[in-house]
């Protein structure tokens, strides 16, 4: 009994073994995208899955992938399109994971303004924020009704999209999110209208994704990531009422009706399945941006993602 009892003492003063650390940089500031991760956090699921994560906000939000390309930051969330331009441009990243598995891009009118079709852009102005796969999504929405960019004026309105289309100074925007700038444009009285991305023309893609530099990336780590995020984003799927409970609940910021919002347009299309791989997406992508020019040739899969479960 005596030998049982210091047995015990000894294992209760034994140190629990210490996580491994990983930096994660979000996309741009904490927001209903970034659920899982947030979750992931509030219900424990980082600290089984033997991690402290740290979750980093850039500043500027074209940093994430250059921090992880750079070897200062484990994994960064980025977006399926700009891998393709990244990885093109030589830059050492794949895609390891995905947060969120469908286009959120839409092209936004008012919901009473003159555009009831995409044919009626003809002559328009079309506000737009990052040139490049923008202008190519455009244009090929564009073609699906006969017309070309040459048929409309393109106008950078920045990061200011519905404001924008509000103020009359555009007739439409290209790169407004369906889950965030369509509930801003109905709260304030404003209500647009999404052409979606996806249903005109525009090959399927994940909107948002997980990127690690091959050269240095821990596959462990990262695997154990995407398994606590699957958990997490699991929960949300099936108790989504307590899963805005608990990521709002994080930041007094997050509780408004834009973000409340935003989250019930927004969980459905968190993936479940996170370090899954659809192959066929990333070639059919790949094309479409060697079809537009915006990439010289067309890489394999391999080279722009990878499931490491299947390695």
């Amino acid at each position: 009994m005596k030998h049982l009892l210091m047995t015990a003492a000894l294992l209760a003063g034994s140190p629990a073994l210490a996580a491994d650390r990983m930096t994660l940089m979000l996309d741009w500031f904490v927001n209903p995208d970034h659920g899982p991760i947030i979750v992931a956090e509030e219900l424990g699921y980082f600290e089984e899955a033997g991690l402290d994560v740290e979750i980093i906000a850039p500043a500027d939000p074209s940093d994430p992938p250059k921090m992880v390309a750079a070897g200062k930051a484990d994994l960064a969330v980025s977006y399926q399109p700009q891998l393709h331009l990244q990885v093109a441009e030589g830059m050492p990243l794949k895609r390891v994971g995905t947060l969120i598995a469908t286009p959120l891009n839409c092209l936004l009118v008012l919901q009473d303004g003159p555009i009831g079709k995409i044919a009626d852009l003809k002559g328009r102005k079309i506000g737009f924020s990052v040139a490049g796969v923008e202008e190519a999504v455009l244009g090929q929405i564009l073609g699906a009704a006969g017309l070309t960019l040459d048929d409309v004026e393109l106008v950078n309105v920045n990061w200011s999209l519905s404001p924008a289309l509000m103020a009359g100074q555009v007739d439409a925007v290209i790169g407004a999110y369906r889950n965030f700038e369509l509930n801003q444009m109905e709260i304030e009285g404003e209500p647009g209208r999404c052409f979606y991305v996806e249903e005109e023309g525009l090959p399927t893609y994940d909107e948002l994704i997980y990127v690690a530099n091959p050269e240095t990336m821990d596959a462990d780590m990262i695997q154990r990531f995407l398994g606590a995020t699957e958990k997490a984003a699991q929960y949300i799927v099936n108790h989504p009422g307590e899963g805005w409970e608990l990521f709002s609940g994080t930041a007094k910021e997050l509780q408004d009706e834009l973000n409340e919002k935003a989250w019930a347009d927004t969980w459905p299309r968190f993936s479940v399945t996170p370090a899954g791989l659809d192959s066929g997406r990333y070639k059919r992508f790949e094309s479409f941006l060697h079809d537009a020019g915006l990439i010289d040739e067309v890489r394999p899969v391999s080279d722009l993602a990878i499931d490491l479960g299947a390695q």
